[in-house]
């Protein structure tokens, strides 16, 4: 058995069900993530009561996934899927998928990226026609960084993004650890994830690209479904980060407030690094 596990809101209860209808029962435990707090508006799908729903508001899946996927708690699932909401599957296979990461070794995965329809962020995480997975670029990433084949580094190898990761339970237990409790972990945590391939970031980081998603991009962070962005920008407004206006674009606010916790991932990855005496980073060039 695998663990889906999503954060989910009432406005994308259509999406999700197509999604969920992509992972056979008899293989998969579904496990919700409410950030809205509707719970009830979900009982008519006739997969629900088998579904496990922990309720949260406005918090995201890193924040449920440190508090409710424990390494102990999940032991038992082969591979953990950890999914945003906003993803088209209707050229993804939740059992070939299985097959494929199983076959090829990979500890952390995600599906590719459907260039022509998805929200794409990094060259590495795009289809490539006629292959079955690919682990690195050798072109100019959509980061600006330049690729080549001798690169050893993320975003050109060993990297996925955070929307649809896959973990097998052994990457899982040392990405659990990372998971900051306070951070959003949007990013940062994703240019680090090459020290839990259980070994060898290049062989066991891939992306799948025969079982492709779309990668709609759509703006569900955080909020119930009736609050308006003033409300919920004073959620936001805890702690790192402090609004000065009720009239703003809540997507920017996040976007803000996770550069800036990426600063603090960093800085505090850099403090463990300083203070730990038995550390010998594997993937020190110098």
């Amino acid at each position: 058995m695998s663990l889906l596990a999503m954060a989910v809101g009432k406005k994308q209860k259509a999406n999700v069900n197509e999604m969920i209808k992509k992972f056979p029962s008899d293989d998969f435990v579904i496990m919700l993530f409410h950030y809205d707090g509707i719970v009830d508006d979900w009982k008519d799908l006739e997969w629900s009561n088998r579904a496990i729903h922990l309720s949260a508001i406005s918090q995201t899946k890193w924040w449920f996934a440190k508090r409710f996927l424990h390494p102990d708690v999940v032991s038992e699932y082969a591979y953990i899927f950890l999914w945003d909401e906003d993803l088209g599957v209707q050229n993804f296979d939740a059992g070939r998928y299985v097959s494929i990461i199983r076959n090829e070794g990979l500890h952390i995965s995600q599906p590719a990226l459907d260039p022509e329809k998805s929200e794409v962020h990094h060259e590495m995480t795009t289809r490539e026609k006629g292959s079955t997975v690919h682990r690195r670029i050798e072109r100019m990433s959509r980061s600006k960084k330049n690729c080549y084949r001798n690169s050893t580094d993320p975003p050109c190898t060993g990297w996925v993004e955070m929307m649809a990761p896959v973990f097998s339970k052994e990457a899982w237990r040392c990405v659990w650890y990372m998971i900051q409790n306070d951070l959003i972990h949007a990013w940062g945590l994703d240019m680090q994830l090459g020290y839990c391939a259980q070994g060898n970031r290049t062989q066991y980081i891939g992306i799948v690209d025969s079982e492709y998603v779309v990668h709609y991009g759509l703006p569900t962070l955080g909020g119930s479904e009736n609050k308006t962005n003033s409300e919920s920008s004073k959620q936001l407004s805890q702690d790192p980060v402090t609004l000065e206006s009720n009239h703003i674009d809540i997507r920017t606010e996040v976007r803000k407030q996770s550069f800036n916790e990426l600063e603090t991932f960093k800085r505090r990855w850099r403090k463990a690094v300083e203070e730990d005496d038995c550390w010998v980073d594997p993937y020190n060039h110098h």
